[in-house]
């Protein structure tokens, strides 16, 4: 259950996401990188544009998944339970969850957040 989140190192919304989802992880499961650093394309296999739209999760065992299913996959390995994964593959779930993650993805320079990571850690992430 163990992996790595790729989030958006410029988005305030994304970096107050990523902050709470590391204080859920008592455990230490779950590494988190913005798409900003360096080298992330080559390990990762993916696009910057791919990078730039979604979130991204890649675990131990060497599987890659997107949007809602990464944020469940995410949130499941911090937590230690695999309920946030089981609820999402309910029918009909995971399609109404990738809907609302896709609006919210669109939007979320517009949500409240917290100083973006990039702007804390200017040293860890290429420029815009």
């Amino acid at each position: 259950m163990n992996g790595t989140l790729i989030f958006d190192g410029g988005c305030g919304f994304c970096t107050r996401s990523r902050n709470l989802l590391t204080r859920l992880d008592r455990h230490g499961r779950v590494g988190t990188v913005p798409f900003q650093e360096d080298g992330v394309e080559e390990r990762t296999g993916l696009r910057p544009d791919q990078l730039a739209a979604s979130v991204w999760w890649l675990d131990a065992d060497g599987g890659r998944c997107g949007g809602a299913e990464a944020v469940n996959s995410a949130l499941s390995a911090a937590l230690g339970t695999r309920l946030p994964l089981l609820v999402y593959r309910l029918p009909g779930m995971g399609r109404l969850q990738e809907a609302v993650y896709r609006w919210v993805a669109a939007n979320r320079y517009r949500f409240p957040g917290v100083t973006p990571w990039c702007q804390q850690h200017p040293a860890g992430c290429r420029p815009a």
